[in-house]
Parts: C-alpha cells; sequence; structure tokens
C-alpha cells in the first residue's frame, strides 16, 4: 500500500481539526503537528490558509454529497420518505459524533464567510449545488402528489437545508437530538406533510 502524500495528509488533518476547532481555532502549526509534517511542507503544497481551507471544506462536501446519494439513491423510497432518509442519515453520523460536531458548512458560514470572501462565494457555490438534488426530490413528490405544491421547489429545498443547519446548530449547543427530531417532526406534519 503506498503512503499518502504529505499534502494528502494537511488535508486529513486539516478536515479533522477544522470540524472541531473551526477555522480560526485550527492553526497551520497544529495542522503540520498532527499531520506529521514539517511547517514548510504546508506553504509548499498550499497557498494560504484560506485557500488550504476551501480545500478542506471542498473535501468534507464531497463526503455529505455521499449522504445525498446514498439517501436520494434508494429507489424503493418514495420521494418524501428519500427526504427524510437523508436527515435520518445524518442524524446517526451526528449520534457517532456524540451529537458535538455539526456540519463544516455551516461552521464556516457562521465564522469565515466575514472574515474571507473566497469562502464566502465557496459556500455560496456548495449551497445552490447542495439544494438541487433536494429541489428535484421535491419537484419528484409533488408531480406525483406526495407533497403539496404550494411552493417551488427551490424554495422549499432551500428552506428544508436552512432549517436543518439551524437544527444541527442547536444539537451542538444541546449536545441532544432534540432540535433535530423535533425539526424533522414538524417539517414532515406540515411542509412536507404526505397527502396521499
Amino acid at each position: 500500500m503506498s503512503r499518502h502524500s504529505l499534502r494528502e495528509n494537511i488535508l486529513n488533518a486539516g478536515l479533522k481539526l477544522m470540524f472541531q476547532f473551526g477555522y480560526q481555532g485550527a492553526t497551520v502549526r497544529d495542522i503540520c503537528a498532527a499531520a506529521g509534517a514539517p511547517q514548510g511542507s504546508f506553504t509548499n503544497h498550499f497557498r494560504s490558509k484560506e485557500e488550504f481551507a476551501r480545500e478542506v471544506l471542498d473535501r468534507y462536501f464531497a463526503g455529505t454529497k455521499q449522504h445525498v446519494k446514498r439517501a436520494f439513491d434508494d429507489m424503493s423510497l418514495s420521494p418524501r420518505q428519500r427526504l427524510k432518509r437523508y436527515l435520518d442519515l445524518i442524524s446517526a453520523v451526528a449520534a457517532d459524533r456524540n451529537w458535538n460536531l455539526g456540519c463544516l458548512i455551516g461552521d464556516f458560514s457562521l465564522e469565515a464567510t466575514s472574515h474571507s470572501e473566497l469562502l464566502r462565494q465557496r459556500l455560496e457555490e456548495i449551497f445552490a449545488e447542495w439544494r438541487t438534488p433536494f429541489a428535484d426530490c421535491i419537484a419528484e413528490a409533488q408531480a406525483i402528489g406526495e407533497i403539496d405544491s404550494t411552493f417551488n421547489p427551490t424554495d422549499l429545498a432551500e428552506f428544508l437545508l436552512a432549517s436543518w443547519e439551524g437544527a444541527i446548530l442547536r444539537m451542538k449547543v444541546e449536545r441532544s437530538p432534540a432540535a433535530l427530531e423535533r425539526f424533522k417532526t414538524i417539517a414532515f406534519q406540515t411542509v412536507f406533510k404526505e397527502l396521499k
């Protein structure tokens, strides 16, 4: 088995530390120490901490898209059930992390957007890409009369993701699944209520 490059080690360490301590809290020195790499390796591979954080964010989002794919590719479920399945999958991931690590996309949105236009723009792109499969799934549910068609599917996807991110923030504060469960219960008995 080939060894990971220092670049890969630094990215992996950065993802872990930025997830745990945030963009500001994870220093380049700490990231390099965790990666077992000299600090000079960081500047050899990344132009700045900001550029590095964008790559870490992309790596995290790639994992998030795998969760979306896992939930939405299950055609044994109805579209509405697939939406709920995604939230259940993420809830299980949060449980594995003892309810204290939420979503790096949400964390960076709170912490980095006022300091970094590069990260703000990348997060805006991520949210636009992230909502697309949700909007498609919602449109499919509306087309078969499974959920109400009053609202535009893209708007509903935005609502779902933004509200879910808020629930994740509360989950981290409370170190409890209560906010996630409350959101799922209310959302799927109101906005995403089954019509059939």
